[in-house]
């Protein structure tokens, strides 16, 4: 998968902080597995700031699940470190779409990491896709 971010994906949301010391692995660097919870972080922090949170606390019958997942790792991170991590959109198609995530050195501008996710709507009892509500198409469109 390409995890590379295409030139007419839109930037959506952005973030920068230090992960704890916690994330390294014993080779001194931010254990792999860790960068998919940041850009899963940054799913959820774009999903607040559009007011679709209801999903991650079983109030909403529908919303977002990720289908697949990537990361290209260029360059490790090594502890104490400030990450930026921005996160891109494709357009829509009926249920899904593409993000498109960039990690960066935030004291240098370096780029660390480039993953991807498809996000597809669905309908949670029924376990189908369904349409991306509108609110959500009228920003990616």
């Amino acid at each position: 998968m390409n995890t590379a971010v295409p030139e007419d994906a839109r930037k959506v949301h952005s973030r920068t902080f230090s992960p704890p010391w916690g994330n390294m692995d014993a080779l001194g660097h931010i254990n792999n597995a860790r960068y998919f919870d940041y850009c899963a972080q940054s799913r959820v922090e774009w999903f607040g700031e559009l007011g679709h949170l209801g999903y991650l606390s079983g109030k909403s019958p529908t919303g977002p699940v990720v289908v697949n997942a990537a990361c290209t790792y260029l360059r490790q991170f090594v502890y104490p470190c400030r990450l930026e991590i921005s996160m891109f959109a494709g357009r829509p198609g009926r249920s899904s779409f593409d993000t498109w995530y960039e990690i960066r050195n935030a004291d240098t501008g370096d780029l660390h990491t480039t993953g991807r996710a498809k996000i597809v709507w669905v309908d949670y009892g029924a376990e189908k896709s369904i349409p991306i509500p509108e609110e959500i198409r009228s920003i990616l469109d």
